[in-house]
């Protein structure tokens, strides 16, 4: 044969070849290597698969002057390149040790076996030094010409004898050294395209499991129930292309959304028995018959599930449920995709718990605070009460009122969240109050925007403000001074600035007055800092207080509050 009918039919093989090895490694069993070299199964494999190509190279071949003009250097230089020196040499040693076993007798075997193994191994070696970069097209193409021509100086070293060892090397080196790194270069950037394709999948399904964490997790605040489970429901089967998603808690199926929901009914038994399976035993499963789902419907229309177990606290305290059908069939992505979400969910779950805890710890503070309000206020208040007995029994009778509508809202406020109108009463009988005990002393300015009485907010917000104005602001000032107070809503936002002309704050305490820790004594500002923390945890930190003040001038402290109606106690 001619070198240039060889080199035509070694490209031909080439092709084959080439498109042989993409099938294989987009087929499912294949995928699920997911491209790692991190374990003995995974090297073995690459071992095994590009070893068969380096014996297919040279049954592919052309047997020429009783030898084999192959294209095994093309796989064994591509298994060093992807996999390193281990899956390199492996597959240099599967495909060289077949090469030298089919014709261990032959002239050129052992120069051609030799050389098969060295090229492996060398691709690894560099693949060691180059990392990444060795799995680019010029380092493939460059070496598998070094490597190939490697080869023939073997054959010629090892071959005898020598004449026909010389006649055998001119008229495959040529086309061995074409089609070998032709095929070479073929093999890395099918391997390069796949890798990029998954990760590009991967990085979509990553993008997948944060939007739909995004949407569920003001849902999951209240943890596992009969909502949060029928939101969550909803929200995956938008965003994914399933049949139906179902959750469940220990016993009973709590969210449904999707196919089957004539008889997979939330507040019922379970009726599948894998549920049982999971809950039991913590695993996930994916199961693709339809009667390992094990309904006890008929028609049931699922034809494959995934179930992955959700925990809290390293207990399993429900299921999250994906189903195919025959017209939306589930898949091994849908299965990772599916155990991502979950261990999102009991995250979820369990910062549900620190929730909790956070808000007793704030009406514990809340206590704490009226601990160290109400004896100075309520003694202060009866004394002046006391004064007005006699010389003005109307203006007492009054000032009993305000103080019992204080006292009132004040024990009421560990309750949580109250409408704005009940903290301004609240105020207003406090003010009411401080201006009989002080007289003109105090001038209030109350700019209250229509519309805004119903919005929630936490108690005990606002009146710690008005008192530290009225104590530190104005009591501390020459003459009479001005409290207010200024409320209206933007943009789905309460806005509230409590204000003063006093004294102002010294900046040493104005530094300290924000600062998160414990309050050690009532001088610090135990009102306002309980506040702002309060308002921190409850909304976040863009929601905390911003303090302007100047010496003899004044202080102006402001603050917005979003509109969550979710948070008013519900009328009883």
């Amino acid at each position: 044969m001619s070198i240039v009918a060889l080199m035509a039919f070694l490209l031909k093989q080439v092709a084959l070849l080439v498109a042989g090895a993409f099938v294989l490694l987009t087929v499912s069993p294949v995928q699920e290597i997911n491209f790692r070299q991190d374990s003995i199964f995974n090297r073995l494999f690459l071992i095994l698969f590009f070893g068969f190509l380096g014996i297919l190279g040279t049954y592919g071949g052309n047997e020429i002057f009783n030898s084999f003009a192959n294209l095994r250097a093309m796989a064994v230089i591509t298994a060093g390149l992807f996999g390193g020196p281990v899956v390199g040499l492996g597959a240099g040693l599967v495909a060289g040790g077949h090469r030298f076993l089919i014709d261990p007798w032959g002239f050129s075997a052992l120069g051609c076996a030799l050389a098969t193994i060295t090229e492996g191994f060398l691709a690894g070696w560099l693949q060691r030094h180059l990392k990444d970069r060795a799995m680019d097209w010029s380092v493939a193409f460059f070496l598998t010409i070094i490597g190939e021509t490697m080869h023939m100086g073997m054959v010629l070293l090892l071959s005898r004898p020598f004449d026909d060892a010389l006649a055998l090397v001119r008229v495959i080196m040529l086309p061995m050294l074409i089609g070998n790194s032709l095929g070479t270069v073929l093999f890395v950037h099918i391997l390069n395209s796949i890798k990029g394709l998954r990760e590009r999948k991967a990085s979509d399904h990553t993008q997948k499991i944060f939007e739909i964490a995004n949407s569920t997790v003001s849902h999951l605040r209240s943890g596992l129930n009969g909502d949060s489970a029928q939101a969550l429901a909803r929200i995956i089967l938008e965003k994914l292309p399933v049949a139906a998603v179902s959750v469940t808690n220990a016993n009973t199926v709590i969210g449904h959304a999707g196919e089957g929901a004539d008889h997979h009914l939330p507040g019922e038994p379970f009726v599948t028995k894998a549920t049982f399976r999971v809950i039991k035993t913590g695993e996930p499963i994916f199961l693709k018959d339809p009667h390992l789902i094990g309904c006890s419907d008929p028609h049931c229309p699922f034809t494959s599930a995934i179930i992955v177990p959700l925990k809290k606290n390293d207990t399993i305290v429900g299921t999250l449920k994906f189903y195919g059908s025959a017209h939306l069939e589930l898949n091994s992505v849908l299965f990772e995709l599916a155990k991502g979400l979950t261990d999102l969910f009991s995250i979820q779950l369990e910062l549900q718990d620190i929730q909790v805890k956070d808000r007793l710890l704030a009406h514990a503070e809340i206590r704490h605070l009226q601990a160290q309000i109400n004896p100075h206020f309520l003694f202060n208040s009866l004394n002046t009460i006391a004064s007005f007995c006699r010389t003005a029994p109307d203006r007492a009778r009054d000032l009993i009122l305000d103080l019992s509508l204080y006292m009132r809202k004040n024990l009421d406020s560990s309750r949580g969240f109250i409408r704005l109108s009940d903290e301004l009463d609240q105020i207003n009988s406090y003010l009411a109050i401080e201006k009989a005990r002080f007289g003109e002393r105090i001038q209030v300015k109350l700019d209250i925007e229509d519309g805004c009485e119903k919005w929630p907010i936490p108690s005990l917000i606002i009146q710690p403000l008005v008192e530290n104005a009225v104590k530190h602001g104005l009591k501390e000032r020459a003459g009479a001074g001005i409290v207010g107070l200024k409320i209206f809503q933007n943009h789905n936002q309460l806005h509230i600035t409590v204000y003063d002309d006093g004294v102002g704050i010294p900046d040493n305490i104005l530094v300290s007055l924000l600062e998160k820790r414990q309050i050690e004594s009532h001088h610090e500002g135990i009102g306002l800092r309980n506040s702002n923390l309060r308002l921190e945890h409850i909304y976040g930190p863009e929601h905390g207080m911003q303090i302007s003040t100047t010496p003899n001038k004044g202080t102006h402290i402001s603050f917005s509050i979003p509109n969550r109606q979710e948070l008013l106690p519900k009328a009883s």
